[in-house]
């Protein structure tokens, strides 16, 4: 499951700096989370970063992104397999 930003996003900035994958950045209104980098924090934390200090709890799960924790376990690895040096 990867998750979303809705439009309930005020810009306040604190999810972004906490995302281990760099799955979160600034869209053209609010802030958005790449679905391909999203592992709802499998891998790094117990539970996503971005849900945890959300003011405003607008960071559900995507519907349309319904993915098992091995899928998400698979992405962190690939992920981390791309930032090793070389």
């Amino acid at each position: 499951m990867a998750l979303l930003i809705t439009d309930e996003c005020i810009n306040c900035d604190v999810c972004e700096p906490e995302c281990p994958n760099e799955a979160i950045f600034l869209g053209p209104q609010i802030y958005q989370i790449n679905p391909d980098r999203c592992t709802e924090c499998v891998g790094h934390f117990n539970e996503p970063q971005c849900v945890q200090v959300c003011p405003v709890a607008c960071i559900p799960v995507d519907p349309q992104r319904v993915e098992s924790r091995d899928t998400l376990w698979q992405r962190f690895e690939r992920l981390s397999a791309d930032k090793a040096p070389g």
